[in-house]
């Protein structure tokens, strides 16, 4: 009994690993533009990546047919989202300007390409509402922000 309970944890260990090993990149990315953090100094985001990836171990016997990637995804998306009231600003990563709802829309809609409606259903809101922030979001984003306005001169031209 105790040789096949250990076969069973050796084994569920290879599948987590191997799993880890396809997903946790692209799960990062993710996770990284979700905090709006730096690629390359993204604390919150490898913690979220983390929590995600332990919740998904937790219940890797129970997954049975249920895609890994969409159970650790979820995770990373609820985690933030969770997390999201009580830090509000990004910390200088591509949507920083983008607020956390914004961002999470965004995130799941355009890079994971969640549907509309599995991402209402995630997240708990209309899909008009999801349509609503992705709009703005996608706005937000190709829109270049506001620099300051080019100094003028007493007689109201502009420097050259």
């Amino acid at each position: 009994m105790r040789e096949r309970q250990a076969f069973q944890d050796a084994r569920r260990a290879r599948e987590f690993q191997a799993f880890v090993a396809g997903a946790a990149g692209r799960l990062l990315h993710a996770a990284t533009l979700l905090t709006a953090e730096h690629p390359r100094d993204n604390p919150r985001a490898r913690a979220l990546l983390t929590a995600a990836l332990a919740h998904t171990y937790a219940t890797w016997d129970r997954l049975r047919g249920e895609d890994p990637y969409d159970h650790a995804r979820q995770q990373v998306a609820l985690r933030f989202a969770h997390g999201a009231r009580r830090r509000r600003r990004g910390h200088g990563g591509v949507l920083e300007r983008l607020g956390p709802q914004e961002r999470l829309v965004l995130v799941l809609r355009m890079y994971e390409g969640v549907a509309e409606e599995q991402t209402a259903a995630l997240l708990g809101m209309p899909a008009e509402r999801v349509a609503a922030l992705c709009a703005r979001a996608v706005a937000t984003v190709l829109r270049p922000p506001r620099g300051p306005a080019p100094a003028r001169t007493l007689s109201g031209a502009v420097p050259s």
